[in-house]
């Protein structure tokens, strides 16, 4: 037996960035690529475009650097406010789930 804990950040109420949303942006850094990483999450590109375009409305900063095709093709990357974003949700993410399981064990008397 265990617990599961899922953590989102919203704003006035609106979800803005969670375990999915990470996963898209990590997906994004890893390929170069806003279609290459909707694939990997299978989502489409325009659902992708649009968690990007809303996370970065509701946070006020800019995720995803974007390069429009030509000769050499396009590409994407993440900005250092992504990066720096993704860092802070994973300690906040992993400090929750780590208190969760401590509760869940004592309130339950699980030894482990």
């Amino acid at each position: 037996m265990k617990i599961k804990s899922k953590v989102w950040i919203d704003v006035e109420g609106e979800p803005v960035f969670g375990r999915g949303r990470m996963q898209l942006l990590k997906a994004i850094e890893r390929f170069g690529s806003i279609n290459q990483a909707a694939k990997e999450i299978n989502i489409s590109y325009r659902k992708a475009w649009s968690y990007i375009k809303i996370m970065e409305d509701r946070l006020g900063i800019d995720l995803v650097q974007r390069q429009a095709g030509g000769i050499n093709g396009g590409g994407a990357m993440l900005t250092k406010d992504a990066r720096d974003f993704i860092s802070k949700y994973e300690i906040i993410e992993g400090k929750i789930v780590q208190y969760a399981d401590e509760v869940f064990k004592q309130v339950f008397d699980l030894r482990g």
